[in-house]
């Protein structure tokens, strides 16, 4: 009885969007009919609008599908998701080990700890749209990082300089992030634990790679589920910074660009897309161990 209101929540929630986006990719959008230029209705799809994103096929005014032109948002799904998958590894490896290092110097005890970890967070706390702007005004052409470096790269528009400009302000937003995970798992390993290796003679890097990561593990590996489900959903860093450019459309970006043409294919996209981060979480979960709950066999065999 008392989960019961949870679980009305979350079928609310989460539940019936996820099935009337199910039902709304297996139709036809709406829209003017070629042979008789009349509104229509969209109808039954099929699996019309699962081939237009996976097979890259288009449908012609006669209603035969054939492969995408290049330029067409069709075309553009397997791109998407290798933008996509790229950012995510590259931004989550990157952040778990600064983040890693950066926890570990603000969970010792120094004057100005406080301090430190206040500045620390800063980018965290600053607006994502507000960081794609910074960043985008220091990756321009003019701007302060071809000037330092002194270059001339087109840093928003080139294919791979591009890519590393988004890669370079997610890391920098989203690592304080990352830490703050690491530091709070950092913060429950005991301290007699440390002390005990001391006295056996551990050195500082035994005591890290033999303590330290093997306890810290659980909480490592609950920050990199986290940092991948968002990363998955990057949208609005690359959108503002790099606009329409190919070479940083993330999947998201496909989907709001979707929708402003038809809202079912946008579906269908949708539920391609909510299949991807699924078998990512799962992997993660199942697999690499990575269960940000713990029952309480778990936990006794843990200890």
């Amino acid at each position: 009885m008392f989960v019961t209101p949870v679980l009305i929540a979350l079928a609310v929630v989460i539940g019936y969007p996820v099935v009337q986006a199910l039902i709304m990719s297996f139709q036809k959008d709406s829209g003017l009919d070629p042979a008789t230029g009349m509104f229509v209705e969209g109808g039954n799809a099929g699996f019309s609008n699962y081939t237009h994103w996976l097979l890259q096929q288009c449908a012609m005014p006669g209603g035969e599908m054939v492969a995408c032109p290049t330029g067409n948002l069709g075309s553009q799904f397997w791109l998407a998701i290798g933008v996509t998958l790229f950012f995510t590894v590259i931004t989550v490896t990157l952040e778990a080990t600064l983040g890693l290092g950066m926890a570990v110097i603000m969970g010792k005890t120094f004057k100005g700890r406080a301090l430190l970890r206040a500045a620390v967070l800063i980018p965290w706390a600053i607006p994502t749209a507000v960081t794609a702007r910074l960043w985008e005004f220091m990756f321009q052409y003019d701007g302060v990082v071809n000037r330092v470096l002194g270059t001339n790269i087109l840093w928003t528009t080139d294919e791979w300089a591009s890519r590393f400009a988004v890669i370079t302000a997610d890391v920098w937003k989203t690592t304080p992030f990352m830490a703050l995970l690491i530091l709070a798992g950092l913060q429950v390993i005991p301290g007699d634990v440390y002390e005990a290796a001391r006295v056996d003679g551990a050195s500082a890097w035994q005591r890290f790679t033999s303590i330290t990561l093997p306890l810290l593990k659980p909480a490592l590996l609950v920050a990199v589920l986290f940092r991948t489900m968002d990363a998955l959903r990057m949208y609005d860093l690359p959108a503002i910074m790099t606009a329409n450019n190919p070479n940083t459309r993330t999947i998201s970006m496909l989907v709001v660009d979707q929708v402003r043409q038809g809202s079912n294919s946008a579906a269908a996209l949708s539920v391609l897309t909510f299949l991807l981060i699924f078998s990512v979480a799962f992997v993660l979960v199942k697999v690499l161990g990575a269960n940000a709950v713990r029952t309480q066999e778990e936990q006794r065999e843990a200890h």
